[in-house]
């Protein structure tokens, strides 16, 4: 056991590096301005240990879907405290206070020694104990956060997910593809959206290019206009959902939801710059005047491997810059997880005796 303390950080540097604007305006420094937790070596021998530990204690089935098992889940959970108390506290202060920018950042977990090819159609198709340290790394942190949660109609419902280029998707609006990927919440459209989304990062991109950038409410609140706070405030914005959801050719939108929903001083945050639609000239007025504010509040680093940015999805949006694919077996790859902070709450939508949720009943 080691219980010597992560280093913290939370400054932005007295004089960042800007990078070229992307189209669409994104602009931003390359360093987070949101609380930097650097993960000591001693700590990430003690996860990578853990990590084989409950890979080779769990008897489920070796493909990558057998993660969905409560009792793997739990071990999960229990072992972080195992490897830094230190490390869970300050996952836990995360999960209640978050931060100014609504984002943290862990860099040097551990990751698998020997990675394959970054998966060039969207998924790893391997044994997950072949991805063991970093599945449950990942994992680790994400229990620490709340209740690990899939969706049935997306990456076929897996808990961790890959996130890699895919020849042919270079212009999606997804997470297939390579160029702009505009600021979003994941999955703002679905009734139970992820409290917390994590990406970790296995590869990076060959130029270091690809800036995973980030816009917390908190940043841009004072900022807004109170009449544009107010028209914010009301269900007149719908999001399409996403391919993935629907299928490709499809377009199917969620009910009217506000953008800012909760507290007045400390809102919560909906909101698709790519897919949301206005449904009044003040509704699109409003929203056009939070983007420019996020624009100008965006903070984002290129994430390098055993890097795990973690997202609060109800106080920030999301989205990444754009970078050029080699289809080489060498591109970037991410791995994604979700967690929600009650999975008790979502409980009946739940396949029995998992936490993927079942797929959206659409009209």
């Amino acid at each position: 056991m080691h219980e010597q303390p992560p280093t913290r950080t939370g400054t932005r540097p007295p004089e960042p590096t800007d990078r070229p604007s992307e189209p669409g305006g994104l602009t931003c420094s390359a360093a987070p301005a949101s609380a930097v937790i650097q993960v000591d070596a001693a700590t990430a021998r003690e996860i990578e240990r853990i990590a084989h530990e409950l890979a080779d204690a769990h008897r489920g089935d070796h493909g990558p879907d057998s993660i969905d098992d409560e009792e793997l889940l739990i071990r999960c959970e229990v072992a972080l405290g195992r490897a830094s108390r230190e490390l869970v506290a300050a996952l836990l202060s995360f999960r209640v206070a978050g931060s100014q920018d609504g984002i943290l950042l862990l860099r040097g977990l551990p990751v698998d020694r020997r990675l394959p090819a970054t998966p060039s159609d969207g998924a790893y198709h391997g044994p997950w104990r072949s991805l063991a340290v970093s599945t449950v790394a990942q994992l680790m942190v994400m229990s620490a956060l709340g209740d690990v949660i899939a969706y049935e109609d997306e990456k076929d419902g897996r808990l961790v997910q890959d996130i890699a280029p895919m020849p042919g998707a270079e212009a999606r609006q997804e997470n297939t593809g390579s160029c702009l990927l505009e600021l979003h919440t994941e999955d703002g459209f679905h009734p139970n959206k992820p409290d917390f989304v994590s990406l970790l990062c296995l590869r990076a991109d060959h130029e270091r290019r690809a800036l995973t950038v980030a816009g917390g409410v908190r940043n841009v609140l004072g900022r807004l206009d109170p009449r544009a706070v107010r028209t914010l405030r009301e269900p007149l914005y719908r999001i399409r959902l996403a391919s993935s959801f629907v299928g490709c050719g499809r377009a199917v939108r969620s009910a009217p939801l506000p953008v800012l929903s909760g507290a007045a001083e400390d809102p919560e945050l909906c909101v698709d710059f790519h897919a949301m639609e206005p449904l009044t000239h003040a509704a699109a007025a409003a929203l056009e005047q939070l983007r420019g504010h996020m624009i100008d509040a965006l903070v984002g680093t290129a994430l390098e491997p055993g890097d795990l940015l973690v997202i609060d999805n109800r106080k920030a949006v999301h989205g990444r810059t754009g970078f050029t694919p080699r289809y080489d077996g060498s591109d970037r790859w991410l791995r994604r997880c979700f967690s929600v902070a009650d999975i008790r709450a979502t409980r009946p939508q739940l396949r029995p005796a998992s936490r993927v949720h079942r797929a959206l009943e659409l009209a």
